[in-house]
């Protein structure tokens, strides 16, 4: 039997690095995928890409997002999507270090194509997940 196709690594939340290539690291192949780390007062360059689309998840701290001039705020734990072509710019107006991943893709989302099974025994395809009954949960 063949390996996985699986691969780890580690968000460096700590490091002097403003930009992690996380799907470099991964492998990623399908959209992009990077940590960007901004001290208090830092700022990435104002941007913007021809065909793909970004999301920015905050995880640390605040994010300002300057869209075509205009600043828009994402607290943490909060997601933004911005669409091609449009000029953007992330900055850290605050006191604590901010920490994203941003996600970025172009062309048609491919959809659900999951398979599901029942139990690592079970072989075979797999089924439409709406097919196999949720797990129940593991015990306390």
């Amino acid at each position: 039997m063949a390996e996985p196709d699986i691969a780890f690594t580690t968000i460096k939340t700590n490091g002097a690095d403003r930009f992690q290539p996380l799907r470099r690291e991964l492998g990623v192949t399908s959209f992009g995928m990077n940590l960007v780390t901004l001290a208090p007062r830092q700022r990435g360059r104002i941007h913007a890409h021809e065909r793909q689309e970004e999301v920015y998840l905050v995880l640390e701290g605040e994010l300002t997002l300057g869209v075509e001039g205009v600043e828009h705020t994402v607290a943490r734990n909060g997601l933004v999507r911005v669409g091609p072509g449009v000029r953007r710019q992330l900055v850290n107006r605050g006191t604590t270090t901010l920490v994203l991943i941003a996600l970025g893709g172009s062309g048609e989302h491919v959809g659900r194509d999951g398979r599901a099974w029942e139990s690592w025994e079970e072989s075979g395809d797999g089924r439409s997940p709406q097919e196999v009954p949720l797990p129940v949960d593991l015990p306390v």
